[in-house]
C-alpha cells in the first residue's frame, strides 16, 4: 500500500487525493491541515451569501469521508510542528497544496497606516477565520476604497453594502454579523488602474452589485469611454463583452437616490493612503490612459478619494514553506507536472498542486485538472517510491510526538457544535470564530 501525505485540505488537496485514490486501488492518503477544519477556502473564502459555491464542500466531504482517505486536522508542517523532512520519513510521498497564503502590496506610502488592510484580512474576519482579529475594521467608517477589481474586490464591496436582514440567514460569525449590520458605510469606491474591458471580476459576480438593496450603483461614463474595448467591444472575448455590456446598462440609468452607493471607478492607479490624526483617511490616485499595448501608463493628474477604510485586493503570493525550494519571482515551488525540483531535478517523494504549483490563477474548478496531472506524475513515479519503508500507520508516531489530530468525528462535533449555536442565536449554521471554541468542540465539549 502506498501512503501518501496531502498537505491542504481545500480544493486542489481534495481534489489530489480524489485522484490519487481514484487512479489506484493501493493507494492510502492522509489530508492533513493546519486548521481544524477542512475545506480551505471554499470554507474561509467564499462569501457567506453565495451559499451555492460553498455547497461545494459537499463535493469535498465525499473525497474525505472515502474509505482510504482520512483527515488530520490542526497539524502544522514546518519547524512548529511536523518538518518537512520528518513528513518526508512517515510517507512514501508528500504533496504539498498550500495554496497562495499572503498578499500582494501596493508599495506606496500609508499602505500600512490603520484602517488600510488587505482583502484577505477582511474575508477571514466575516469569514471566521481562527486567526482573524476583530480589528474594528468599520468603526468610524462612513466611506470606503476597494483597490482592486476581481471577485474577492467585488465580494468585499457586496459584504460592505448588504443589510443585517441578507446577512442573518447565512452563517457569518454573530460579531462580523453585528458589526456590519450597525455599519454607517454608505459610499463604497471600487477602484481599478486599467479599464473595464480588463477587470478581472466574472458577470455573475458583476451583475450582483446591481441587485443589493438600497443600494445604487454609479459609474462615470467618461471613465469607461477612456477603454478602446468599451468604445467598440466586438473585438472582447464573450466574458469582457458580458461586463462592458453591464457596466454601460449602469452607466446609461439614473442613480435612484439609495441611501448606499457604489461607485465603480476606472484608469485610477493607486499612488499613495493619507492619513488624518493617525488613521487612514483618503486614498490618492493617479490618472491613468492605456498605453496601446494592454497596459497604462500615468498621466501625472491625481484625485483623492476619502474613505476611513482601505481594502486592498490586488492578488495573491504564495510564501515559502521550510525546507522546500522556493521562486521568489512566481511565488511558487519550482516543479515540472507537479514534481518538486531541486536544482533542477525532480526530488523523489516530493510533489505540488494548486496556487503553490502554478501561482494564484483559476477558478475552483482549475484545481481538478491541476490535482490530476500531478497525481500522475506521483503514480508513475510509485513504483520507485514504494521500495522505501515506512510506518503502516503514522498517527501513532504524531501521538507520541505530542501532536493529537483533530480527525473526521472531531470534525463532525464541531460541524454540530455550530448548528447548535445558531439555533441558539435564532439562526441557521453560525461559525465558530476562534480556536479555543473549535478546539473544545472538536473534543466533543461546549464551546
Amino acid at each position: 500500500m502506498l501512503r501518501v501525505a496531502v498537505v491542504g485540505s481545500g480544493p486542489s488537496g481534495c481534489y489530489t487525493a480524489q485522484s490519487l485514490v481514484g487512479l489506484d486501488s493501493e493507494v492510502c492518503v492522509d489530508v492533513l491541515d493546519r486548521l481544524p477544519c477542512p475545506y480551505g477556502l471554499v470554507r474561509y473564502g467564499v462569501a457567506p451569501d453565495h451559499e451555492k459555491i460553498k455547497s461545494l464542500q459537499n463535493q469535498l466531504r465525499a473525497v474525505l469521508e472515502h474509505d482510504r482517505v482520512r483527515f488530520l486536522g490542526g497539524v502544522r508542517i514546518g519547524p512548529d510542528g511536523v518538518s518537512v523532512a520528518r513528513l518526508r520519513r512517515l510517507y512514501h510521498a508528500v504533496v504539498y497544496c498550500v495554496g497562495a497564503a499572503t498578499d500582494r502590496h501596493l508599495g506606496i506610502p500609508g499602505e500600512h497606516l490603520p484602517g488600510s488592510w488587505s482583502a484577505t484580512q477582511f474575508v477571514s474576519w466575516y469569514s471566521a477565520h481562527p486567526d482573524a482579529v476583530d480589528a474594528g475594521f468599520l468603526r468610524d467608517a462612513r466611506s470606503a476604497v476597494v483597490i482592486g477589481v476581481g471577485n474577492v474586490a467585488v465580494d468585499v464591496t457586496r459584504m460592505l453594502a448588504r443589510g443585517p436582514a441578507e446577512l442573518t440567514p447565512t452563517d457569518m460569525p454573530q460579531a462580523a454579523l453585528a458589526a456590519l449590520g450597525a455599519s454607517r458605510v454608505t459610499e463604497i469606491h471600487m477602484v481599478g488602474r486599467r479599464g473595464p474591458s480588463q477587470a478581472r471580476f466574472t458577470t455573475k459576480e458583476l451583475r450582483e452589485l446591481g441587485t443589493l438593496p438600497q443600494t445604487d450603483v454609479v459609474v462615470d461614463p467618461a471613465e469607461l469611454a477612456l477603454d478602446p474595448g468599451y468604445t467598440d467591444p466586438c473585438a472582447l472575448p464573450a466574458p469582457q463583452r458580458r461586463n462592458v455590456d453591464v457596466l454601460r446598462g449602469w452607466a446609461e440609468a439614473s442613480p435612484t437616490g439609495a441611501p448606499r452607493r457604489i461607485h465603480l471607478r476606472f484608469f485610477l492607479r493607486p499612488a499613495e493612503l493619507l492619513a488624518g490624526q493617525g488613521h487612514v483617511r483618503a486614498a490618492r490616485f493617479e490618472r491613468t490612459v492605456p498605453d496601446g499595448h494592454g497596459g497604462v501608463t500615468g498621466t501625472g493628474r491625481h484625485e483623492v478619494i476619502e474613505g476611513q477604510l482601505v481594502l486592498r485586493s490586488v492578488g495573491y503570493r504564495g510564501v515559502p514553506l521550510e525546507d522546500l525550494p522556493f521562486d521568489p519571482g512566481t511565488g511558487t515551488v519550482p516543479n515540472l507536472c507537479g514534481r518538486v525540483l531541486r536544482e533542477g531535478v525532480a526530488s523523489p517523494g516530493e510533489y505540488v498542486a494548486g496556487w503553490i504549483k502554478r501561482g494564484p490563477t483559476g477558478v475552483i474548478g482549475s484545481n481538478r485538472p491541476c490535482a490530476k496531472e500531478t497525481a500522475t506524475s506521483l503514480l508513475e513515479d510509485a513504483p520507485a517510491l514504494a521500495l522505501r519503508a515506512v510506518p503502516d500507520d503514522p498517527l501513532p508516531l504524531l501521538h507520541a510526538a505530542g501532536i493529537h489530530p483533530v480527525e473526521w468525528e472531531g470534525w463532525r462535533s464541531i460541524e454540530r457544535a455550530e448548528a447548535d449555536l445558531g439555533a441558539a442565536l435564532g439562526r441557521g449554521v453560525v461559525k465558530l470564530p476562534d480556536w479555543p471554541s473549535l478546539l473544545k468542540a472538536a473534543a466533543g465539549r461546549a464551546p
